[in-house]
């Protein structure tokens, strides 16, 4: 299954904490951060979500890090 519809299908399932401009979700393949805080920057936010990931007890320092645009928004995926 493409990546794509794995998070579009996590998207689906309850978050595991919510941050100021994030909602924070397990998936298959890492921890996925939603973008809510209204329009998302054009370069995908990072630093902002290292820092977010800190106040639901995530150390994401570490993992790799890439971004997907799916129905629901601006998906930041940090993975080993």
């Amino acid at each position: 299954m493409p990546i794509r519809e794995l998070l579009e299908e996590a998207m689906k399932e309850p978050d595991i904490g919510t941050t100021p401009r994030f909602r924070w979700h397990a998936t298959p393949v890492g921890i996925a951060a939603l973008w809510h805080a209204g329009q998302a920057p054009t370069a995908p936010p990072y630093d902002d979500a290292l820092k977010e990931a800190l106040q639901v007890g995530l150390d994401l320092s570490r993992e790799e890090r890439e971004f997907h645009q799916i129905s629901s928004g601006l998906v930041l995926l940090f993975h080993s």
